[in-house]
């Protein structure tokens, strides 16, 4: 069985997670930390759980989920997966950060290899498939664990909310399509891990959620 760690890190709130099972691998997604302190907060987090990271994920590359990447891949010497169409928004990364009036932060590692469409993520002995739910950014995957009824979304979906679509790339009619597509199917009874806030469920969101029922 698989299990679902949050940690929340950075000025935006940003949810990175770590997934795990009973072998001791890991994934890290969409890792946030953007200071020493949260940077051993994921490391202290990691060894109290005798972890041992061995994928690096994005589920899209706007800042915020970006700003751990380096730490991550040079920690524990991990190439960075994205999906291909999200280069453009990982490689802006420095300009946002400017224009938002930040600190200069650790620039992420190019991507080692990029994740396909449906492409099914393996470690340990868990399964997760790759969704492509663009809208909120260019090209976001969220990933699906059949098994154990849970996604890692990104910015796709929120308790109550959905990711905004002003940003380069986004897309409101894309996003909805996206959520009603790919997360409906699932089933209700499916846990949304998002990239911001508390968890929450297909069912709630598909009967509660303002945005999608307008």
């Amino acid at each position: 069985m698989s299990n679902v760690v949050k940690l929340t890190f950075n000025p935006f709130q940003e949810n990175t997670y770590i997934v795990h099972d009973e072998t001791g691998e890991c994934i890290i997604f969409d890792p946030g930390c953007n200071s020493p302190a949260e940077e051993q907060e994921l490391v202290k987090t990691i060894d109290d759980l005798g972890l041992k990271p061995v994928r690096l994920i994005n589920t899209h590359c706007h800042i915020d989920h970006v700003f751990g990447n380096q730490f991550v891949s040079e920690q524990y010497g991990l190439g960075l997966e994205i999906h291909e169409g999200e280069l453009p928004v990982l490689q802006s990364v420095p300009s946002v950060i400017k224009m938002y009036g930040l600190p200069p932060a650790k620039t992420s590692p190019d991507p080692s290899r990029f994740i396909a469409e449906g492409e099914m993520i393996r470690f340990g002995n868990t399964e997760l498939k790759s969704l492509f739910t663009p809208g909120h950014s260019p090209a976001s995957l969220s990933f699906y664990c059949e098994k154990d009824r849970y996604i890692i979304a990104g910015d796709v979906l929120f308790f109550g909310s959905i990711g905004r679509t002003d940003l380069p790339g986004g897309n409101f009619n894309t996003l909805i399509k996206s959520i009603k597509e790919e997360y409906y199917p699932l089933g209700d009874d499916v846990a949304v891990h998002p990239g911001h806030g508390p968890d929450t469920s297909v069912g709630y969101e598909r009967k509660t959620n303002p945005f999608l029922n307008s």
